[in-house]
């Protein structure tokens, strides 16, 4: 067997994933995926993102640049830094708490032809046991008098996974005897339909298709101990090494005439390990005196778990798939949303043509049905089962010039 670091670690990628889905979801009406074809506005953003829940903090600071460069020719850039302290119940109960850090770099062209727009993308990510390069393509066109926008995307990404170890000397350091890959490709359909000149509708189909290493060389699963059945013991994960996700979704934007709008939301997630996810999203936001912008939200989510998910296993290499991964459990939460936008024009500066300041408040509630508490149990499979708050916070400045 590997020889692997005996500590659990936060699988900070995907959660990253999840911070962004979660964003994304709850405000897409301040960036709504499908429009004509036009080319995106020159536009600055400095960013920074807090989580803090369930053992777990992130800090995210980030910034982003685009710049149209001739008629017809937009380049983007971003760059941000995320830290992450984690005493999760995945880590306290089988190691001791950490901090680490990842970079991620992208750049972007986009390209507009006639009704046309193509899309470029590159990202890099690097910390130091996970290195993740992808490379994306996208085209949008529009139809029926620029009523309706259809949009093609394409993404593909080459991670490379590694160990952490202690030497000698204590200090920590890759090791050479694990380096695992995996392919992850997305597939993508948008089709935006301008209904009247107050209400909007967008309909996506997404699939993604993961390859190779899909497990955490540090997460274990539990089974009872066959000396004593009111114990239990610790062993690797066993995942399959392959993974197809389907997701649909359709959302709606409907305009007031009082300078306000409402937002809808359903999307329906699926994957070849059994997961069946639902999630519905409602919003509302309300323009003041030309210069702030009032919104709330709320966000439902439920989902089953993976048909290889236990919380406790019978006994040791009990089935060929085993996982004890909580996000992999069957679960249930609620968002609640709330954000401020004040909109300004710099006159000392006279290049900047507007600029908004944003704060958006996240509250995450977390009930798990099938994965347990085991922090100081004494009986295994009586454990209560887990829960957790969160709350995120998102402030950034724009400026468009």
């Amino acid at each position: 067997m590997l020889r692997l670091f005996s500590r659990i670690r936060f699988n900070r990628r995907r959660f990253k994933r999840q911070c962004l889905l979660l964003l994304g979801s709850l405000v897409f009406v301040f960036c709504y995926p499908l429009t004509a074809a036009i080319l995106p506005e020159d536009r600055a953003d400095l960013s920074y993102f807090t989580y803090s829940g369930g053992g777990v903090d992130v800090e995210i600071p980030a910034v982003s640049v685009r710049k149209q460069v001739a008629d017809s020719v937009s380049v983007s850039g971003a760059y941000y830094v995320d830290t992450i302290t984690s005493a999760s119940i995945d880590v306290v109960t089988q190691a001791s708490a950490y901090e680490e850090e990842r970079t991620q770099t992208t750049v972007g062209l986009d390209y507009l032809s006639g009704k046309s727009t193509y899309s470029l993308g590159y990202s890099l990510s690097e910390e130091n046991d996970y290195e993740a390069a992808t490379y994306s393509f996208a085209v949008s066109h529009s139809v029926f008098a620029d009523l309706t926008t259809v949009a093609l995307g394409y993404s593909r990404g080459n991670d490379t996974i590694y160990s952490m170890v202690k030497d000698a000397f204590g200090v920590k350091k890759r090791d050479p005897s694990f380096e695992e890959e995996v392919t992850r490709q997305n597939y993508s359909l948008g089709i935006s339909q301008i209904i009247t000149k107050n209400w909007l509708m967008d309909f996506t189909l997404e699939t993604i298709t993961d390859t190779g290493y899909l497990s955490n060389p540090y997460r274990s699963i539990r089974h009872i101990d066959p000396d004593n059945p009111t114990r239990f013991k610790f062993q690797g994960e066993l995942y399959p090494d392959t993974r197809t996700s389907h997701a649909m979704a359709v959302r709606s934007l409907y305009y007031l005439p009082y300078r306000a709008s409402i937002m809808a939301e359903y999307r329906y997630f699926m994957d070849t390990w059994a997961i069946v996810g639902h999630q519905a999203a409602l919003g509302y936001n309300h323009t003041i005196d030309n210069k702030w912008i009032l919104d709330v939200g709320y966000r439902f989510y439920t989902q089953s778990a993976a048909d290889f998910y236990s919380d406790l296993f019978p006994a040791a290499n009990s089935q060929t798939h085993m996982a004890r991964d909580k996000e992999l459990s069957t679960l249930t939460s609620h968002t609640l949303n709330f954000g401020v936008t004040y909109e300004f024009t710099p006159k000392q500066f006279a290049f900047i043509k507007k600029g908004t300041i944003n704060f958006k408040y996240y509250y995450l509630m977390v009930d798990y049905d099938d994965f347990t508490d085991i922090r100081g149990s004494t009986v295994a499979g009586e454990e209560p089962l887990y829960s957790l708050t969160a709350s995120m916070m998102h402030l950034y400045l724009s400026l468009w010039y």
